[in-house]
């Protein structure tokens, strides 16, 4: 069985489930207050150790592999079902490792998850940490913060945006750093912007390349559109689930109870921005996709600004969230600047465990 080399400190072990197997990293005290962490696409549990292992010790800190991702199962994931899936999993899992209340923290497409579970468990979760979350309208299709999309079909979304060079490599298991479509240049140029150690960095790419690539898992299933840019979103993989067709988590502004949120995110994010790298309006803007129709039609999708709203309807309603940007980093703060990410976090958690 393929295995990971993780840090001092890190305990690793397999949950089974009704719903199938998976690998979950731990650190701290056992029997301590419990930190959920779920991390981001094309990524694992492993990314998270560093912040597990900063926690103060009387902390259990948890982090699963997702299905398709890392060692957990291979499970397919139903598009159609948005994040619940991925949410049904962990609702799962923490019944399974005894569970009852616990922070939920949630990166990037993990932060996608995180809120669904808030919906569907709001009673369960003590406090709610979104870091460079994902918006609350998924990912491409949608030009204003209501998540309105450019087309009925939701064109532009779902796993068309998924280059074919990029994918070919990493079911490749391309180890190289020799083009922009590479792993290794994606995770030093696009993910950080502070080199990490050799063997870290190892570490994180091998992880990377566990990513499942078949059509019910990460892939580019879809359905061609007449639309600009030619494609709308399939049924299956996570790629489509995260498309806004099926992804709206707007509803986290009317959840009860409601947990305190922290939204801690890089200034320097080129994957979650309202001029995102990867969405077909800011390429169609920039002028690197033919046939762009216009910011009227299709504008950049404003993923900052998206989530921002639903956070201040939350606010609106009851609830308390705080927005922290972090200087000098980029996709995953936690990883660029440890020290500052903490800095930001901890006086969160120690707020709301002194409530």
């Amino acid at each position: 069985m393929t295995t990971l080399a993780h840090l001092p400190g890190i305990r690793s072990r397999r949950i089974s489930t009704a719903r199938g197997r998976f690998q979950v990293l731990e650190a701290g005290d056992p029997v301590g207050e419990v930190v959920l962490f779920v991390h981001g696409n094309i990524a694992a549990a492993t990314f998270w150790e560093e912040t597990m292992l900063a926690l103060p010790t009387a902390y259990c800190a948890i982090a699963p592999d997702l299905r398709g991702y890392g060692l957990s199962d291979r499970l397919p994931v139903d598009a159609t079902r948005g994040m619940r899936d991925f949410s049904a999993d962990l609702h799962t899992l923490s019944g399974a490792l005894g569970l009852e209340r616990f922070h939920l923290v949630g990166h990037s497409l993990g932060g996608c998850v995180a809120m669904q579970y808030a919906i569907e468990h709001p009673q369960r979760v003590r406090s709610l940490t979104l870091v460079a979350a994902g918006s609350p309208y998924g990912f491409g299709g949608t030009k204003d913060t209501d998540g309105t999309p450019c087309w009925p079909d939701y064109a532009g979304s779902g796993g068309g945006l998924i280059h074919p060079e990029w994918l070919q490599r990493l079911k490749m298991g391309d180890r190289s750093d020799d083009s922009n479509f590479s792993p290794l240049r994606m995770l030093r140029e696009r993910l950080l912007t502070r080199p990490l150690a050799p063997r870290r960095e190892s570490a994180l790419l091998e992880a990377i390349l566990l990513t499942h690539t078949d059509t019910d898992n990460y892939s580019r299933d879809l359905m061609p559109s007449t639309n600009w840019p030619g494609f709308a979103p399939g049924t299956r993989g996570v790629n489509n689930a995260i498309s806004p067709r099926y992804c709206n988590l707007s509803a986290l502004a009317t959840i009860t109870p409601r947990p305190p949120i922290c939204w801690i995110r890089g200034d320097q994010d080129q994957v979650v921005a309202d001029q995102a790298l990867s969405d077909v309006g800011t390429l169609g803007a920039m002028g690197l996709i033919p046939g762009w129709p216009g910011v009227v039609f299709f504008p950049p999708q404003p993923m900052v600004s998206q989530l921002r709203a639903v956070l201040q309807r939350y606010r609106a309603n009851g609830g308390t969230y705080q927005e922290h940007i972090l200087a000098g980093t980029r996709h995953m703060p936690f990883l660029d600047d440890l020290a500052a990410f903490m800095g930001v976090w901890l006086p969160f958690l120690s707020a709301v465990n002194g409530r």
